[in-house]
């Protein structure tokens, strides 16, 4: 019976629809922050503070904020869904518009 909750598991797994955005990532104590878009938002805040963690994160401002400050002074938050089922090309010109127009609203630094 394992076995088959098991597979069942991943079967769902695999067949789950995810959804692309953008999201942010805030500083309570400095005020910055960062934002970045990702084609699943359900994986992508484990992804950023696994490196933030490791000290590996790639954006130099946001893993140099995250050891001066500590992870309790960041938070994660999704800013704004794709609406729609687009995939590749289209899916990404739609995220890099998103990400230009939320980055001029929030004065943000772009990941």
């Amino acid at each position: 019976m394992e076995r088959e909750r098991r597979k069942a598991a991943v079967s769902a797994y695999k067949e789950r629809k995810p959804a692309a955005g953008v999201y942010a990532v805030r500083c309570a104590t400095s005020g910055q922050i960062w934002l970045g878009g990702a084609p699943d938002l359900s994986t992508i805040q484990n992804r950023l503070w696994f490196t933030l963690r490791q000290g590996s994160n790639p954006h130099r401002s946001l893993q140099d904020a995250w050891t001066a400050h500590g992870s309790t002074a960041f938070t994660f938050e999704v800013v704004e869904r794709l609406q729609g089922e687009e995939t590749g090309y289209v899916r990404d010109a739609m995220l890099k518009d998103l990400l230009t127009r939320w980055a001029g609203k929030l004065q943000a630094i772009r990941i």
